[in-house]
């Protein structure tokens, strides 16, 4: 069961259970890795049922000041995270002018994954390396856990030899899960779309998605990943 049901937390899935010649079973391994967005949102029941699912570690993909509970989230005990790993890992810096002039304006397409690494490539390989020292069961996890998750989760998944066909379809289950929502930031615009705006956005982005996925060295050797790195990130999501 890839979907996870965390309470008060939607568009929650476990990176395992997909195809993959990688892993003696077929798939990638279930209970390594799990995405989804901002962890406010979690309940006291929910940090109860990420812990039932195996959660030990959080990395948080965010920026600093993005980081917070926000008017409508839950209140927690203050124990809810009590032996969780939280390790902040921005992929991020929109006080760089580049960035911030090429980026901006297409943060929620895909589109901006290459610029991202690119620009910054020392920011997306430090949230790798995040993920690969960080204890299993990890929770990734950005602001709505489309893009910069999506970002992240796609890189993992394909390094895992998950076919991009499989890849752009956990990415299109994000975006639908999140469309019409806007309990995880302000100003995001698919917030108000409704599903046939999402068929003909995915209809554009799902190409982009798929040729990140199919050409994944190129990005890993953009970001200066090494060997170990990679064998460890993919030994995450295809040991037993």
């Amino acid at each position: 069961m890839r979907e996870l049901e965390w309470d008060g937390y939607r568009n929650v899935r476990d990176l395992g259970g997909l195809p993959t010649p990688l892993s003696p079973t077929g798939a990638t391994q279930v209970g390594r890795v799990a995405r989804g967005p901002r962890r406010e949102l979690l309940t006291d029941r929910g940090w109860q049922d990420a812990r039932a699912w195996g959660l030990r570690s959080v990395v948080d993909l965010r920026c600093a000041d993005e980081v917070g509970r926000c008017d409508g989230d839950p209140f927690v005990a203050p124990d809810a995270l009590t032996g969780i790993t939280v390790v902040s890992a921005p992929t991020e810096d929109q006080d760089d002018p580049e960035f911030r002039e090429v980026c901006l304006p297409i943060l929620d397409s895909p589109e901006y994954w290459r610029h991202n690494w690119r620009i910054l490539p020392h920011l997306v390989l430090g949230a790798l390396r995040a993920v690969a020292d960080a204890p299993a069961g990890v929770l990734v996890h950005c602001s709505a856990g489309r893009d910069r998750t999506g970002m992240v989760s796609t890189l993992l998944l394909a390094d895992a030899g998950v076919p991009p066909t499989s890849v752009a379809e956990d990415y299109a289950a994000s975006v639908r899960a999140m469309a019409g929502t806007g309990t995880h930031a302000p100003g995001d615009r698919q917030a108000s779309w409704d599903a046939e705006r999402v068929t003909d956005w995915l209809a554009t982005v799902t190409p982009i998605v798929e040729d990140v996925a199919a050409d994944v060295d190129a990005a890993f050797a953009a970001v200066g990943a090494d060997d170990d790195l990679r064998a460890r990130l993919r030994a995450r999501l295809t040991t037993p």
